[in-house]
């Protein structure tokens, strides 16, 4: 079978052959037919693996100060040995897949089963039960691969909580943002799309929401306030990536008193306690699809 890799040494993506994976019990055998490109994630795994390795080492500095202590206890020539090895693994892409199950060892799913899952751009993988979901036959596959990124934003959502008629603001409209706001939408929540991309805000604005793409800050701030009464945002949900600061600054004085900031994306988190503290707003930071990701019980033993 054909499986697409990511070289983490210099970003070379490669379209491999590889044995077709055999299942165990509580697992899936499914074949893709629809496999969605997460443009910012893996974008930016990308242009890791091709930045220098002073570059890589400056992106991850957590990895730096690990390799560190091992060198302290290890040595260091079998610390350069185990950094070498990690670096030569090739690195699977894709995490939103649609496709059909052709072997099944759990009770949850039969051969023919349309699913949607967390599986990568692969032409067949295995998964997990409780990684896989089934697909309404009146879905359309290509509507059907977005649900994993769809399912990010929603996990966000219901950190937020929003009631009926409540403004939220959503910072970001790439793919997750522009779902998360039309989940908003179909919630009856008031949606604010704020993005410094002028073709995303155009986009949003197809889809019938209220989007804006105002770079000074006093004024986008100004005009979220003029929109929502002076009161300020219900809630802001981050759905951007960004090395500065400037976002979740803005998102906590364009908040309103006790409102919540709902951090998705990718964002500089020099927070600014008075920011925070004079309104006490609410932040939390979602992770990912939400209770059970990256829980090696749930994900790998299937124990809800």
């Amino acid at each position: 079978m054909k499986i697409v890799t990511l070289d983490i040494k210099n970003g070379q993506i490669s379209l491999v052959s590889t044995p077709t994976p055999e299942i165990i019990n509580d697992q899936v055998l499914i074949k893709s037919e629809k496999s969605l490109i997460s443009l910012g994630t893996e974008k930016m795994l990308i242009d890791f693996g091709r930045s220098s390795y002073l570059n890589k080492a400056l992106k991850q500095p957590k990895r730096v100060a690990q390799v560190i202590n091992k060198i302290s206890t290890d040595g260091i020539f079998p610390t350069y040995e185990a950094v070498k090895n990690k670096l030569n693994e090739p690195l699977q892409l894709g995490y939103s897949n649609y496709g059909v199950v052709i072997e099944s060892k759990c009770k949850e799913f039969d051969v023919g089963d349309k699913v949607i899952s967390n599986g990568p751009h692969s032409e067949f993988f295995s998964a997990s039960k409780n990684l896989v979901a089934k697909v309404p036959d009146n879905i359309e596959p290509s509507q059907a691969s977005f649900t994993v990124l769809a399912s990010i934003g929603l996990q966000g959502i219901r950190l937020m909580s929003p009631m009926i008629g409540e403004t939220v603001v959503v910072y970001g409209l790439g793919v997750i943002g522009l779902l998360s706001s039309q989940i908003l939408k179909a919630n009856g929540c008031n949606v604010i799309g704020i993005d410094i991309d002028e073709n995303k805000c155009h986009l949003a604005r197809k889809l019938d929401i209220n989007a804006l793409n105002i770079g000074d800050k006093d004024l986008l701030i100004r005009e979220i306030m003029r929109q929502t009464n002076e009161y300020g945002a219900d809630s802001i949900l981050i759905t951007a990536k960004t090395d500065t600061n400037d976002v979740i600054k803005n998102s906590a004085n364009m908040c309103k008193k006790s409102g919540k900031v709902i951090l998705i994306g990718d964002v500089g988190l020099n927070l600014d306690r008075n920011d925070f503290y004079e309104k006490e707003i609410s932040f939390q930071v979602s992770s990912s699809y939400g209770p059970g990701r990256y829980d090696y019980a749930y994900e790998e033993k299937n124990i809800d």
